[in-house]
C-alpha cells in the first residue's frame, strides 16, 4: 500500500487569525510539506492543478521537479493533471521530462478538474468535457508508446511525422491513474488501458464511490487485464488528530465550519460520519481509515488531505509527525497482514520496467521457438 498526501492548493484565510498566507507562503510550504512527507516514510506527495485563485498550483511539474531535487524516495504525482485543456503534447513532454529529472519517481493523476471557467480559458468548450478527455488521452498514450505519431482527431491541429521528447525514461511511460468523482465514461476509460482508477472519495458518502469503482473493476476484468480485485485503485482521505479527541475537534471545527470546500454545509459531525474525515485520536484515524477496504475493496494508494481549510504550516507539520508516529507503522502493518498474495502493489517505476523487459524476453522466446517450428 502507497499512502502519502495529496493538496489541492488552496490559499485560505486562517479563521483563528484572518491572516491569509501569500503565494510564496503556500508555495514554499509545499515543499516542507513533501519534505515532510519523505521524513517520516510515507509515499506519495501529489500536487492538483488550478488555474484561478484562490489556488496557487498552475504548474504541477514545475514544483515537482523542485521537490524532486530536495528528495530521493517519495513517489511524486497530481492530485489532477487537466486532460481536457492541456496539449496532450505538452503533457507528454512536461512529464517525461520529471521523469528523468526525478530517475522514475513520478507517475499522474488525469482529469476533468471542477472549474468550468477553466474551459474558454484555454480555448474549450465544456461540453465537450468527455470526447476531450477520451481524444486527448488516446493521443497521450500514441506520444509516450510510439517514436513517430502520425494522428489527427476532432480537437487538436493534427501531427505528422512528430517526436515528443524527451522519450519517457527506459522506454516505460509514467503511470496514470484516472480521477473521478461523479463520470462513469473515466471509469471506463480506465479500465480499457488497464490504468490505475483514483476516487477522490472525501466529499460523499461511500455507496455512490461503490458504484464508480465497482464499474471500473468490473470492466478491467472484462478488458482482460486481471481480476476485477486486481485492479488499481487509490482512494483520498482526510484527517486531523491530536492525542485526544476532544482538543481535536475543537481546534480544527473554526477551519472546517470557514472551509472553501465545505465550510457553511453540513456540520462536522455530520461530514465525519458520512465521508473518510476523521477528526480525533491517532487511534481513531487508524480505525476509520482501515475501514475503506471493506467499502471499496482491497486497494494500492491511499492519499490524505491535510494542508488546506487555512491551516498554518505549522501545524500541517505537527499533524504529519503525528502520523508517523502514530498512525503509519500500524497501517502498514495492518494492510500488509490484510492483503492477498495475488492482488497487485502500486505500479512503480522499477516493476513497471522489470514487467517490459519480462515481456520482451517472453516475446522473444515465442518468436524464437515458432523460428525452430518453421
Amino acid at each position: 500500500m502507497q499512502i502519502g498526501v495529496f493538496s489541492v492548493s488552496d490559499i485560505t484565510t486562517d479563521p483563528t487569525t484572518g491572516r491569509t498566507p501569500t503565494e510564496n507562503e503556500r508555495i514554499k510550504a509545499s515543499v516542507a510539506i513533501a519534505r515532510k512527507v519523505e521524513e517520516i516514510g510515507m509515499d506519495v506527495y501529489a500536487l492538483g492543478e488550478h488555474h484561478n485563485r484562490p489556488f496557487f498550483s498552475s504548474s504541477p511539474t514545475t514544483t515537482l521537479a523542485y521537490i524532486a531535487a530536495q528528495t530521493e524516495r517519495i513517489t511524486l504525482s497530481t492530485a489532477t493533471t487537466l486532460i481536457t485543456t492541456n496539449d496532450p503534447v505538452k503533457i507528454a513532454e512536461d512529464f517525461a521530462m520529471l521523469q528523468h529529472l526525478s530517475d522514475g519517481r513520478v507517475d499522474l493523476v488525469l482529469g476533468r478538474g471542477n472549474t468550468a471557467p477553466v474551459y474558454p480559458w484555454f480555448g474549450k468548450n465544456i461540453q465537450d468535457g468527455i470526447e476531450l478527455a477520451i481524444e486527448n488521452y488516446s493521443l497521450l498514450r500514441k506520444l509516450w508508446d510510439e517514436d513517430t505519431v502520425n494522428w489527427s482527431g476532432k480537437f487538436r491541429t493534427p501531427l505528422q511525422n512528430f517526436t515528443s521528447t524527451p522519450r519517457p525514461l527506459d522506454d516505460v511511460a509514467p503511470f496514470v491513474w484516472h480521477g473521478s468523482i461523479r463520470t462513469p465514461q473515466i471509469a471506463e476509460v480506465a479500465a480499457y488501458y488497464g490504468d490505475g482508477f483514483f476516487a477522490n472519495n472525501i466529499f460523499w458518502p461511500k455507496e455512490h464511490y461503490q458504484q464508480l469503482i465497482g464499474l471500473y473493476r468490473e470492466r478491467y476484468e472484462h478488458y482482460g487485464h486481471g481480476a476485477a480485485d486486481q485492479a488499481i485503485v487509490g482512494l483520498g482521505g482526510q484527517f486531523f488528530m491530536r492525542k485526544n479527541s476532544q482538543d481535536a475537534v475543537k481546534e480544527f471545527r473554526p477551519y472546517f465550519d470557514n472551509a472553501p470546500v465545505y465550510g457553511h454545509g453540513p456540520s462536522l459531525e455530520d461530514f465525519t460520519s458520512q465521508t473518510p474525515l476523521t477528526v480525533g485520536s491517532p487511534q481513531e484515524v487508524i480505525e476509520k481509515t482501515l475501514t475503506f477496504r471493506e467499502a471499496f475493496g482491497d486497494y494500492q494508494r491511499q492519499l490524505f488531505l491535510i494542508d488546506h481549510a487555512g491551516l498554518p504550516l505549522k501545524t500541517v507539520l505537527e499533524q504529519l509527525d503525528l502520523f508517523g508516529e502514530e498512525v503509519l507503522p500500524v497501517l502498514r502493518k495492518e494492510y500488509a497482514a490484510m492483503k492477498p498474495a495475488h492482488v497487485p502493489d502500486a505500479p512503480t517505476h522499477a516493476s513497471r520496467v522489470a514487467k517490459a523487459l519480462e515481456a520482451k524476453v517472453s516475446e522473444s522466446a515465442t518468436a524464437g521457438a515458432a523460428g525452430q517450428d518453421a
